[in-house]
């Protein structure tokens, strides 16, 4: 069944386009959430007016987001913690860590965009990608460092 995307759908495809579907798909999910529209030629010609505004629509939003794909790229976060032996921490830096560290840095980014597969557990620099806009993405830079805490000192008296 070929169908016309109203919004993206996550592994089906972007707002705008033609793409073919499972029939049952389409008409037991698409078609009754007004996710997608069937294809007649009506559908086309208006569909191909709205893809024109679309177009413009992204190429602005795209750019707006080059400025903060920029400065996330300049961003460098370092977490201290303490460690074992074999650089393993005591704990872990996961992705809300992450977005702890870039909201007091002043930067809005939702904790779903950081792409971080498992939570960092050993000592060392790390690149982590951040979603920002369809395929662009920016990179931060991640460094876990040895908590370096020093023994009690004895007192001096004098």
């Amino acid at each position: 069944m070929k169908v016309i995307l109203k919004q993206d759908v996550e592994n089906v495809g972007r707002k705008g386009e033609m793409v073919t579907v499972a029939p049952g798909f389409g008409r037991n999910f698409l078609l009754p959430r007004k996710l997608a529209l069937v294809v007649t030629s009506s559908n086309m010609k208006m569909v191909g007016i709205e893809q024109a505004s679309l177009k413009k629509k992204v190429e602005q939003e795209r750019l707006s987001f080059q400025d903060l794909i920029q400065r996330l790229n300049q961003v460098t976060l370092s977490f201290v913690r303490k460690a074992g032996e074999k650089d393993h921490i005591f704990g872990s830096v996961s992705a809300g860590d992450l977005k702890e560290a870039l909201d007091k840095l002043g930067f809005d980014i939702d904790k779903k965009k950081i792409v971080l597969d498992e939570p960092l557990k050993r000592l060392g620099s790390y690149n982590v990608p951040i979603k920002i806009y369809h395929d662009d993405r920016a990179e931060i830079k991640v460094h876990l460092v040895k908590d370096e805490e020093e023994p009690a000192a004895e007192a001096k008296a004098e």
